[in-house]
């Protein structure tokens, strides 16, 4: 019987891993039927109308739909909490009563500010046209939902959306860890990193974080190809997700060119060389500084200072900052944020604990590429820093930040596994 040749072992060992991939983005799917509704937020009805719009509906049909969605999710939360509530969990559903109020309060605005003439624009009036014009610059992710939806309804379009672009995220995570050289089973740790650490809870929330985690993973894919000598396909991946980013969210592709390019210039002055792969990404990453507000301009898209506005006055809810006091308020309360934000986390340093642990991990065993890994996620604090609200649930705009544990960890582990070897060959010596 004739022996498998090398190129069998390999072809066997790579469909083996394959599998190990789809089991894992399988089974990650299979657990979020535990929860088809429930997870919309008051931005989700933006999203929800302005991919019903791009499917042909009018505006009170696309109201229509984004508000059955989104007042169905607060009914639904509503029953789940009543059924482990300690003194109501016998009493009557209060599903039918949430909805109902949820649907007069949403259709009260939006007709008087349809009888206003607000009736322009590819959102439902939910809100002021200042409001919307920050969601109307982000088609990207409405353009993903708009097929799905139109296909299977608006729950399931939507929950199906969410769990392709969470299960994307984790793939994606094992491709990087791959690019990079990492054996089989420390990749599948990262992408099974992903799904468990509050990455793939956020990416199935019906919003944009899904989406800028699967691109900022896509970039650092692009980095690592690059550093192994396949700079054009390295180069053309990171460009791509530039311009996702731009269109999901503009300021996070700034946010990710500035960190790479400043990635760049650190492997340059570490390595006392600009070597070329490095100057090609560092040429995508400063041709996103400069285009993205350049683009942003031309497209008439909300300013910076449109943004604090929005912050500032409770999505415009109340009077405007003076222009003198803007820019000293937003940083007397982002000195806030901070210190409060600090004092949380050191009440439960998990989070903390994460990001060492990666740091360690990325730099210590691909100290050129940890470089790009943590560049990746200091877009996350960048966010964050741009919209300090600490009442925002889950810490969800600093989501980019957890892909540092989820890249950097398994590679520490596959530091402590190569240490016990060693180990392990002079015991047996």
């Amino acid at each position: 019987m004739r022996a498998p040749t090398a190129d069998g072992r390999a072809r066997r060992f790579t469909t083996r891993a394959r599998a190990w991939v789809l089991l894992l983005a399988a089974g990650f799917a299979l657990f979020q039927f535990a929860g088809v509704t429930g997870r919309a937020t008051p931005d989700t009805k933006n999203y929800v109308s302005y991919a019903l719009t791009l499917g042909g509906a009018g505006v009170r049909e696309s109201a229509a739909g984004a508000i059955e969605h989104y007042c169905g999710s607060r009914a639904a939360t509503a029953e789940r909490k009543r059924r482990v509530d300690v003194v109501r969990f016998r009493g009557p559903s209060p599903a039918a009563r949430v909805a109902g109020e949820c649907r007069r309060e949403l259709w009260r605005k939006v007709d008087e500010r349809l009888a206003a003439g607000q009736s322009d624009g590819p959102i439902a009036p939910f809100a002021s046209e200042r409001f919307l014009r920050i969601f109307e610059a982000r088609p990207g992710y409405p353009l993903l939902l708009a097929p799905l939806v139109a296909l299977f309804g608006v729950t399931w379009g939507v929950w199906l959306a969410s769990v392709l672009i969470a299960a994307a995220g984790g793939v994606l995570a094992f491709l990087v860890l791959r690019a990079v050289r990492a054996p089989v089973p420390v990749a599948l740790t990262g992408q099974a990193l992903y799904y468990i650490l509050p990455c793939g809870t956020t990416a199935m929330r019906p919003m944009t974080e899904g989406v800028l985690l699967a691109l900022t993973l896509t970039a650092l894919w692009g980095c690592a190809l690059a550093m192994e000598g396949r700079v054009r396909a390295g180069v053309i991946l990171v460009g791509g997700s530039l311009l996702g980013l731009f269109t999901v969210k503009h300021s996070q592709a700034l946010f990710l060119g500035v960190c790479l390019l400043g990635a760049c210039a650190v492997v340059a002055l570490r390595r006392r060389k600009v070597e070329p792969w490095v100057r090609a990404l560092g040429v995508v990453s400063a041709g996103a500084v400069v285009c993205t507000p350049a683009l942003a301009r031309l497209l008439h898209y909300p300013a910076a200072t449109e943004s604090l506005q929005d912050l500032l006055t409770d999505h415009f809810t109340l009077p405007d900052r003076a222009p003198d006091r803007l820019w000293p308020e937003f940083l007397g309360l982002e000195a806030e944020f901070w210190v409060e934000w600090g004092r949380r986390q050191l009440t439960g340093p998990l989070f903390l604990a994460a990001l060492a642990g990666g740091a360690w991990g990325a730099l210590r065993q691909r100290p050129v590429f940890g470089w790009f890994v943590l560049a990746g996620a200091c877009t996350g604090v960048l966010n964050q820093a741009g919209h300090p609200d600490i009442t925002i649930w889950g810490d969800r705009l600093i989501v980019v930040a957890w892909l540092l544990p989820v890249l950097g960890l398994p590679l520490l582990l596959e530091r402590i596994t190569a240490a016990r070897g060693s180990l392990d060959v002079v015991t047996a010596r």
